[in-house]
């Protein structure tokens, strides 16, 4: 974190008396902009929270941001005013700090049941799946929950927990996860974002085999 940005943190958090527009208009143009690129850059990448890449997958997906924790992460309303919502799964690869990590186009439901399973199913949000590399985007793609193959795989990791198949009062599958392989087969599968295959072919040590020839597949030139 270089000085200039420290400094403006702490006199956020710590001298909401003093106006910080001032203190930031006495600064150069270059100084600002070398503030901003870090913050931006800390908060894209940043491991314990995944919100502005949250942020970033609804919207560019055309969906309203929800901020609340408990729900769906974003809704918008089809051309007769019935609501859609969506479910975010961001994914980022730190290449400096875990360089064999790779992107596989998964994601995961954290503290999952089969009442919530139930529910998903009733509700059949639209699943946004999106990874970055180093807080580079690299693609987004949108399919409904009720595809069989992907709710199958989340039925399944439920087995897993659950032998008997029942809830158990207080407990939960931590992590039902899934991968690319449960949703490319998707008819209704959807490319929000992807990178040109110039793009991708910077990043392909860092994708899986199989999911970066999908995305190569289906990524324009330019």
């Amino acid at each position: 974190m270089n000085q200039e940005l420290a400094n403006v943190i702490k006199i956020y958090a710590t001298q909401r008396d003093i106006d910080l527009s001032n203190y930031l208009i006495g600064k150069y143009k270059n100084t600002l902009i070398s503030i901003l690129v870090d913050l931006l850059t800390m908060y894209i990448t940043d491991k314990n929270s995944s919100t502005i890449r949250e942020f970033l997958t609804v919207t560019l997906a055309g969906y309203t941001h929800q901020q609340k924790k408990i729900g769906y992460n974003g809704y918008k309303q089809d051309s007769i005013g019935k609501p859609i919502k969506c479910e975010a799964k961001p994914k980022n690869v730190d290449t400096h700090s875990h360089p064999l990590r790779k992107l596989n186009g998964g994601g995961n439901f954290t503290d999952y049941t089969f009442a919530r399973l139930e529910k998903d199913k009733r509700e059949n949000p639209n699943i946004l799946i999106s990874g970055f590399i180093n807080g580079k985007l690299i693609y987004i793609l949108e399919f409904p929950f009720n595809y069989s193959k992907f709710t199958t795989q989340l039925k399944e990791r439920l087995m897993y927990r659950f032998k008997d198949g029942k809830d158990k009062t207080g407990q939960f599958l931590r992590s039902a996860n899934f991968h690319y392989k449960h949703f490319i087969n998707c008819p209704n599968l959807k490319f929000v974002y992807l990178s040109s295959k110039v793009e991708l072919q910077k990043y392909k040590p860092y994708i899986v085999k199989g999911f970066y020839e999908f995305l190569e597949g289906k990524a324009q030139n330019e």
